[in-house]
């Protein structure tokens, strides 16, 4: 369980450098610096991202969860104040956009590690 956690975090890392060289206005230092922020990342996700989910229930009903991405967006805004200038985002539209790729890019790499050690 503690090795799926630390390729998630991996993972997390590589989609975030992956998003840093899509975007003009998100920037990262350097793939340490990425595996920080994915560390913030996944302790904001247990701790903050409940809360947001809870706060925002209708909203997210409404929206057919698609509100989500806001909520995702807002704990990357969180982890860019966190980190200081190692880790920026230039505005809310770009991390609403990049935490539209991280999801994406997570899916599919956890899906293809998943796939890669489940032949073995």
């Amino acid at each position: 369980m503690l090795l799926r956690w630390f390729i998630s975090i991996l993972l997390n890392a590589v989609a975030l450098i992956a998003v840093a060289q899509l975007f003009d206005g998100f920037h990262v230092d350097g793939f340490g610096t990425a595996l920080l922020a994915s560390v913030i990342l996944a302790v904001l996700n247990i701790i903050v991202k409940p809360i947001l989910i809870v706060l925002t229930l209708p909203i997210t009903v409404v929206t057919l969860g698609l509100f989500l991405f806001v909520i995702n967006a807002i704990t990357l805004m969180i982890t860019q104040g966190i980190m200081d200038e190692s880790f920026v985002i230039e505005g809310f539209w770009t991390a609403l956009f990049a935490a539209v790729i991280i999801s994406i890019l997570n899916l599919l790499l956890n899906r293809l590690v998943r796939d890669t050690v489940t032949e073995r």
